[in-house]
């Protein structure tokens, strides 16, 4: 338990660190004010149209007698804009990041450099890095729609699908958005997604405790825009300390051992 505390510490560490320097902050804003206007559209949209499309999706309860064809269709709208803000959670950082990686990646280098020692390089030109990005979230996507649609079926079951669904959906959101964020400085070690997913869930709980803060802080609105930048400094720290740990601070006995790869990803990685 002592990992999900550490895992918001990094949280904070990361804030602190754009707090102290401003105009790396102002600089990693940028690609989040342009995301969230596109996403704002999109959610502004899902929200007049879920209750259409559930009517579409449910003709056989035209005929049904009130209050069952109000409570059944109510709860699917509902369930319908859930899913799509679960969805926006994660394919906005994706995106995001995507949209500001050359922002993010300098704002990510500048906080290694700042912490000392050598800022490791991937030796890949922009285009390929911003490739393997897209690739990488696509792959990270298609797996959170999978979790996503396995949720929304799961919403259907009394109790639990009020109760213990959203907590899972809040803890599967983490995971991959906290993927998503040390990306930026895992890949600059070489480190292809199959090696940043082993990494991660060999410390599962630090993982959870640095995401899902963030994704239930993402869910306020232009929140995510400002965390952003400071998401971006704490994931590298998190992502120095996991890859990189210090000789006093190595894994004992029974732990799992850092994921280290030596050589950058070539034309045919596979993650």
């Amino acid at each position: 338990m002592s990992d999900l505390g550490a895992g918001f510490g990094y949280v904070m560490k990361g804030q602190r660190w754009v707090a102290q320097h401003g105009r790396w902050f102002g600089f990693g804003l940028l690609p989040g004010l342009v995301t969230l206007v596109v996403y704002a559209g999109a959610l502004i949209g899902l929200g007049y149209g879920a209750d259409d499309l559930v009517g579409w999706a449910t003709p056989f309860a035209d005929d049904w007698s009130s209050p069952w064809q109000g409570l059944l269709r109510t709860g699917l709208t509902a369930l319908v804009f859930v899913l799509g803000l679960f969805l926006a959670v994660i394919t906005f950082t994706a995106v995001t990041l995507l949209v500001g990686q050359p922002f993010y990646e300098s704002l990510s280098e500048e906080v290694e450099r700042g912490e000392g020692g050598e800022v490791p390089e991937s030796g890949l030109p922009l285009w390929r890095e911003l490739w393997i990005s897209a690739r990488d979230s696509v792959r990270i996507l298609l797996r959170v729609a999978l979790y996503g649609i396995i949720l929304f079926a799961c919403g259907f079951i009394p109790v639990a699908g009020q109760t213990v669904v959203p907590v899972i959906g809040f803890c599967v959101s983490g995971f991959f958005l906290a993927e998503e964020l040390t990306a930026v400085a895992l890949q600059r070690r070489g480190m292809v997604l199959t090696d940043r997913l082993v990494l991660l869930r060999g410390r599962r709980m630090l993982a959870l405790g640095f995401g899902v803060p963030l994704v239930l802080s993402f869910l306020v609105p232009l929140v995510a825009v400002f965390l952003m930048p400071g998401a971006v400094a704490g994931a590298t720290l998190l992502a120095r300390d996991l890859a990189d740990p210090a000789p006093d601070a190595r894994p004992g006995p029974g732990a799992p051992d850092p994921v280290r790869v030596t050589q950058p990803p070539g034309p045919g990685d596979r993650a």
